[in-house]
């Protein structure tokens, strides 16, 4: 999902604005509004998701004091989760026709249940803007996976994680899939087998919103979870036809439209902006993953950012990474939420102390393509073989790069030294 060739802004996106506020109780987000389109329902519909929200809704309606509804919101949202990821992994019924590998029934049923919380009017008690947005934040974080995160006790037995995001380009095609979504479904509770012994795998997913993440939402998902793994990284979809393991992550904001078709440009907020660092950089085993068969798409280790070199005025593109001094205008991912979240992961790395003993970065997934002849958003079908099959193929191809970075020596510190010290 970064800032990429093939990537065009939507023709809605907006200035910068004010933080995205709640107004009325009725009032959808322009997010939610995307969910009565066409192509939404169907993905429903094909999937049993359909009766996600309208079970919701019912249980909500039930609901006579907040704490009951909170109690309500954070089972439906992991039951939401868990249904996703049972299906995704094989587990009862399809309950439809769509591929169980699709990302996108949890991402739209999501969107209805909280569509359903905003315009909720409870009977018998009064619902404060701040309760409504506290049970919007437990339906977004239990359904996205992010309170589910927990490891075994078992001896010997490596601890991975793994995120992924939304869909998003929605007002370009409302049928868009997001592959590492569909990756971390997938991987959800999965065990494998590496160099080192068996990997225990979990995942969450995040949205794709500026003002999530300036509230902080990467750090608090992340920051109980990191000191615990062996390995990590986040995944996003980003060129056609390639994988890449972005070595040096920028802290700038390029301004391409979110999903609520906000633009957000500038220096990526963080606390204590006072010792922020202008760069941070992987700490994946990037050459054992880039040398290992991992699948049918090419695998870079990509070095390139764009800058603003120490005392100029312009930003230039330098392919062999960061000079000192230089400030950044695009990490190897560019400069929308892809980068964005690599940075704030390995800048919460580093700030744990965990920079020379936990390998952790950003892999970019190829752009998830329909086939030939269903390329059209207006006339196309919501699914196709190709579309299936290229992204069971992204799927399995990230389980393998993973298994190679949980089995690799980490890079040593030495080789990130020039990334983290801009």
């Amino acid at each position: 999902m970064a800032l990429l060739t093939g990537l065009a802004a939507p023709a809605t996106a907006t200035a910068a604005g004010p933080a995205r506020t709640q107004t009325t109780a009725a009032s959808p987000t322009v997010e939610e509004q995307r969910l009565d389109r066409d192509a939404p329902q169907e993905i429903l519909r094909r999937s049993g998701f359909d009766s996600v929200a309208p079970a919701f809704a019912r249980s909500l309606a039930g609901a006579r004091s907040y704490a009951q509804a909170e109690r309500i919101a954070d089972r439906a949202g992991a039951r939401l989760w868990r249904q996703a990821v049972d299906r995704a992994q094989g587990r009862g019924p399809a309950r439809g026709d769509l591929s169980r590998d699709d990302d996108r029934p949890l991402y739209w049923a999501r969107l209805g249940m909280t569509r359903e919380v905003r315009g909720w009017e409870p009977s018998g008690f009064r619902l404060t803007d701040a309760q409504r947005d506290r049970l919007l934040e437990t339906v977004e974080r239990t359904s996205r996976g992010q309170t589910s995160v927990h490891y075994p006790r078992a001896k010997g037995v490596k601890r991975i994680l793994v995120t992924g995001f939304d869909p998003f380009t929605l007002d370009r095609d409302t049928r868009i899939s997001n592959p590492s979504g569909a990756t971390a479904l997938a991987l959800d509770g999965t065990t494998i087998r590496t160099a080192d012994g068996p990997a225990r795998i979990e995942t969450a997913l995040f949205p794709v919103r500026w003002d999530d993440f300036a509230d902080g939402e990467v750090e608090r998902a992340l920051r109980p979870v990191l000191p615990q793994v062996d390995v990590f990284t986040t995944v996003s979809q980003g060129r056609a036809g390639r994988i890449d393991v972005e070595r040096t992550n920028g802290a700038w904001r390029g301004g391409f439209a979110d999903n609520e078709n906000l633009s957000r440009t500038g220096t990526v907020p963080v606390t204590d902006p006072a010792t922020q660092p202008q760069w941070t950089s992987t700490t994946l085993p990037y050459t054992e993953i880039v040398a290992a068969d991992t699948g049918r798409f090419p695998v870079y280790d990509n070095t390139s950012v764009t800058e603003v070199p120490a005392g100029g005025t312009q930003s230039v593109t330098r392919p062999e990474g960061p000079t000192p001094g230089s400030a950044a205008r695009a990490g190897g991912g560019g400069d929308y939420l892809s980068n964005e979240i690599a940075y704030r992961a390995t800048l919460l790395r580093d700030r744990l102390g965990l920079h020379g003993t936990l390998p952790g970065g950003h892999v970019h997934t190829p752009i998830l393509e329909f086939g030939a002849g269903n390329t059209d958003p207006e006339t196309g079908t919501v699914t196709d073989p190709d579309f299936v099959r290229n992204r069971l193929d992204i799927i399995d191809q990230v389980r393998e790069i993973v298994r190679v970075a949980a089995g690799a020596d980490a890079p040593s510190a030495s080789d990130q030294d020039v990334a983290v010290s801009g």
